[in-house]
């Protein structure tokens, strides 16, 4: 079987596509799998270091504010669009998928189209309860749609072909060995280990307080701290790390961006973080406490609803960004790590909110749909029953 997967624009749509490409090769390994996506976007760094063929396809969104950086980024977007149509069909016939899947970012937009046109048969996935602005219009021509949560099926607009399977966690973030992930970063037995991100591309109040954060446990406690700054945020951690006088602090690892989660949530105590789709999966299916400060700044509010997933059974600590300081995180961080017993049992707790099965439910459909034998209308009334 030949399939190709299009991702693009976050983590958050392009972490759950490897998690189908890798179940879909380790229950199939005569499939081929080939990727489509931005060569500028985040999707190529991270696709090619797990090895899979890459196709290059520009695609961008309409910015709805006027300003004149956004009338020129239009002008782009829709130089790109002319000619996504084009390429997409350059890229299937070249390819020549016996199945097409799409996690999200516009990209999925113009390669599904097209091979639904072609008659290539295509599933989308969705991964939040409020779903993005492709995926509703690509629910309608899809083959199957399969959701993350309940609460996005009608959201989708198509109840009637819609199968809710959680979120895809990648096989390594279940497989991680927590004693070799401390060993390699350097964590003593009984040392504690943070972890914090804000996200692919970063997020400023994170980093401010997070700098803080490092500033006052280099002083008063004994942790290991592993920060990922995010692309928008690698010189302004930097600078914030340098007038608190920490910078190079062996106790404060820095870098831009985690492309090892695995083995930095197998080492980790206790994560702070932004609460999107796939973070909320990973952390429950890792079982770690949290500390979750959902993104203001996304629609709907939706990363707020995913952190009540965790905060409300007591696997999380929710912090919102209108109320969050510096001094605030630290009380919570001295609070909790204080208590190696309550870390412990919030992530016991996060553990037991974790949907392991979805790559299996999600393969099991695929393979249904591949030999003609899913009837997409009746798994979905089952599913609602």
């Amino acid at each position: 079987m030949r399939v190709l997967i299009a991702a693009g624009g976050t983590a958050g749509h392009i972490n759950p596509a490897l998690a189908i490409a890798a179940y879909l090769r380790e229950r199939r390994p005569d499939t081929e799998i080939a990727f489509a996506g931005r060569r500028e976007g985040m999707e190529y760094g991270l696709v090619s270091k797990q090895g899979y063929p890459f196709y290059h396809i520009e695609v961008q969104g309409i910015q709805r504010s006027m300003s004149p950086h956004n009338i020129a980024r239009n002008f782009k977007a829709l130089w790109y669009l002319s000619s996504a149509g084009h390429k997409s069909r350059k890229i299937l016939r070249e390819f020549k998928p016996d199945l097409v899947i799409g996690t999200g970012g516009y990209v999925s937009g113009p390669i599904l189209m097209c091979a639904e046109k072609l008659g290539i048969r295509t599933a989308i996935h969705e991964q939040n309860a409020f779903p993005g602005v492709t995926n509703k219009i690509l629910a309608r021509h899809a083959d199957v749609v399969f959701a993350a949560m309940p609460d996005a099926v009608d959201k989708l607009g198509v109840p009637h072909k819609t199968l809710v399977t959680g979120n895809p966690v990648r096989p390594e973030i279940l497989r991680a060995d927590r004693d070799a992930a401390r060993k390699k970063l350097g964590v003593r037995e009984g040392q504690i280990c943070l972890l914090s991100f804000g996200g692919s591309l970063g997020a400023r109040t994170i980093n401010q307080v997070v700098a803080d954060l490092a500033a006052w446990h280099i002083r008063e406690r004994d942790f290991i701290h592993l920060h990922a700054t995010g692309s928008y945020g690698v010189e302004l951690f930097h600078d914030l790390c340098a007038e608190r006088g920490i910078l190079g602090d062996p106790h404060l690892i820095v870098r831009e961006y985690i492309d090892d989660m695995a083995s930095c949530l197998a080492a980790a105590d206790l994560v702070i973080s932004r609460s999107g789709a796939i973070t909320i999966s990973e952390l429950a299916a890792a079982g770690r406490a949290s500390i979750l400060i959902p993104s203001p700044n996304v629609a709907e509010n939706h990363q707020y609803y995913n952190a009540l997933e965790l905060s409300r059974p007591g696997a999380a600590v929710l912090l919102e960004e209108k109320e969050l300081s510096g001094e605030k995180l630290i009380r919570t961080v001295d609070g909790l790590t204080k208590d190696p017993a309550k870390l412990a049992q919030m992530g016991a707790v996060a553990r037991s909110c974790a949907h392991l099965n979805s790559l299996e439910k999600i393969y099991v459909y695929l393979d249904k749909l591949m030999k003609g034998e899913l009837d997409v209308a009746k798994e979905a009334s089952a599913g609602q029953a």
